[in-house]
């Protein structure tokens, strides 16, 4: 039976595993060995992230109603708060061929089995409460320039937010706002999910070794940061169906970007 390990590790202590210094080139190299484990059994990891395609449009058709327009952007930037839960099954498939055991797609779900699965949950929940954090700011600026009135349609909807000074302010600072939450979420998870998945540390040492990695190497998580970013908006343009291959692609490389940034354990 999983043990509950939130805290600290399974030994009740609180570890801090090294952080490494990183280059700019091992981005680059992180990227080669995610494209490489997608290349293996792409078939197998494409159906693993056809969620992301279906959670895509599910959000807009659930948006698509005149009195819900204002939060279809902030769902579809949003969404990637959550990237990191979702590729938890990628990280483990990763970690199963490092180790040249059977990384066949159904040993995803093997996630369930880990003696940190309380751990995960945990930092699941936080980034939960941070995407819903996050469409509630959104709310509170759209509500500050344009009030309670909500758009007749989604022309005049888009018509208001790019050609009238409130949509410009409404652009700048909700930007600004979406901005804040990705590189908190970014400090905090960069490593969590591959480290609780190698090493029950427990999740407040998983996030203190991510926020301290990041603090570490500000530059090339930063490059992370913005390949993400720009990967998923590119995934996102053929109605979420890109987020197939570039999901799959990204959690890979992340497990073997957190091979650089923490020191194996002693």
């Amino acid at each position: 039976m999983t043990a509950f390990h939130v805290m600290a590790g399974a030994d009740n202590n609180f570890v801090r595993p090294v952080v490494r210094k990183i280059g700019f080139s091992d981005i680059g190299d992180a990227l080669k060995s995610g494209l490489t484990d997608f290349s293996e059994k792409p078939s197998h990891y494409v159906f693993l992230c056809l969620m992301y395609p279906i959670a895509g449009i599910v959000l807009i058709v659930w948006s698509s109603g005149a009195n819900l327009l204002p939060l279809l952007f902030p769902l579809m930037s949003g969404f990637a708060l959550l990237g990191p839960i979702a590729a938890i099954g990628l990280y483990e498939i990763s970690r199963r061929r490092e180790m040249g055991l059977d990384s066949s797609w159904s040993h995803a779900f093997d996630v369930r089995y880990s003696p940190a699965l309380p751990s995960i949950i945990a930092v699941g929940i936080l980034l939960l409460a941070l995407f819903i954090g996050w469409l509630i700011v959104a709310q509170m600026i759209y509500t500050a320039y344009f009030g309670d009135a909500m758009p007749a349609s989604i022309s005049s909807f888009i018509s208001e937010v790019l050609t009238t000074r409130a949509g410009m302010g409404l652009i700048f600072w909700g930007n600004l706002a979406g901005f804040v939450f990705a590189v908190i979420v970014l400090a905090t998870t960069v490593v969590t999910f591959p480290l609780l998945l190698d090493r029950d540390v427990g999740a407040v040492a998983a996030i203190d070794a991510s926020m301290r990695a990041t603090l570490a190497n500000p530059g090339p998580v930063a490059l992370w940061g913005l390949i993400v970013a720009a990967l998923l908006l590119i995934g996102t343009i053929p109605i979420f169906a890109g987020l197939a291959v570039v999901m799959p692609i990204l959690g890979h490389s992340t497990w073997h970007l957190y091979r650089k940034l923490i020191a194996p354990a002693a």
